[in-house]
């Protein structure tokens, strides 16, 4: 385990707000929407999202407790050794417990029990954090509760998973996309916005369609080309043993994401199979071009290619 994950709440420093808030919004967060001040926070599932997230809460003084909830009896018993939250708690006791509620679990998971979770709330807010929004907005669209959750989406993680892989500072200049936002409560969606301000992310509002077409592309495309690469790339190593002792820095990067937790990629997948498959499709136009190019030997062509994703450039320094 890489030493910059392992957290330990004792060691903790309180920081100056994030260069991405002015000082009125700071303050308005350490006061807390409503007057509430700090609030007691309960995330479900203590992962690698929702535990880094949790350090963040912490560190920023958004939180006045943070209790934990998760399936894994044994991420729970860690999320408490490396203080990532206070306490752990059944489902039921800690919504009734919590003013927010987290969920950073699988979308599949979330889909059947966001529904429960309103089930259950008064005003506490619901916030959930995954990478598709589509399916899980429908499943809640004629809710009673439905002004309590905000659909929000980070975009950050790693391909690691479990509370020993929360990273300190892990939202630090990152996007959030806060989807259908004109659906939740105005107090639910300030509070979120403000906290997600303080953790140092910038804020886009998008429609929920648009967001899941938008993430096929940037980053669940990223995720099937690497599977696909490592796949191809060990399929090789059952002839040729000595193939990874070749392997330098440029396949170490382009393969990383394959070492993602299938748990959490599966459900993503098949929840945004239409825009998946899309992006897929074009992507495999993509590298028919580039076969086609090199077994006819058009160099200018095979250079064009190149020359044109170069491009990319202009948007990623």
């Amino acid at each position: 385990m890489k030493s910059k994950n392992v957290t330990v709440r004792n060691s903790r420093k309180s920081e100056e707000p994030s260069k991405s808030v002015d000082s009125a919004d700071a303050k308005s967060l350490l006061r807390g929407v409503g007057g509430l001040g700090r609030k007691s926070i309960a995330i479900i599932g203590v992962g690698l999202i929702g535990g880094s997230l949790a350090i963040q809460l912490h560190e920023k003084k958004i939180s006045s407790k943070l209790i934990g909830v998760d399936a894994n009896p044994e991420h729970a018993k860690k999320a408490v050794e490396l203080e990532l939250v206070d306490e752990t708690m059944s489902l039921d006791d800690a919504i009734a417990a919590a003013e927010v509620v987290v969920l950073a679990i699988p979308v599949d998971t979330v889909v059947s029990l966001l529904p429960k979770v309103l089930d259950k709330v008064d005003k506490q807010i619901v916030i959930d954090l995954g990478s598709t929004k589509s399916q899980l907005i429908d499943a809640v669209r004629n809710h009673p509760n439905r002004g309590r959750y905000v659909a929000t989406h980070p975009m950050w993680g790693t391909e690691y998973s479990g509370p020993q892989a929360a990273v300190r500072g892990a939202f630090e200049d990152k996007a959030v996309v806060i989807c259908d936002a004109e659906d939740s409560d105005a107090d639910a969606l300030e509070w979120t916005k403000a906290m997600y301000r303080k953790i140092g992310m910038h804020l886009l509002e998008m429609e929920s369609k648009a967001h899941d077409l938008h993430a096929a592309y940037v980053s669940h495309i990223s995720h099937i080309t690497s599977f696909a690469l490592a796949n191809t790339v060990l399929e090789k190593e059952k002839e040729e043993k000595a193939i990874f002792e070749l392997a330098s820095a440029g396949f170490a990067s382009t393969v990383r994401l394959a070492k993602s937790n299938p748990a959490m990629w599966v459900p993503v997948f098949m929840q945004n199979k239409v825009n998946v498959l899309d992006v897929l499709n074009a992507h495999i136009q993509q590298l028919t071009k580039f076969r086609d190019s090199i077994e006819q030997g058009k160099f200018e062509e095979l250079k064009g290619l190149i020359e044109g994703a170069n491009t990319i450039r202009r948007i990623i320094k």
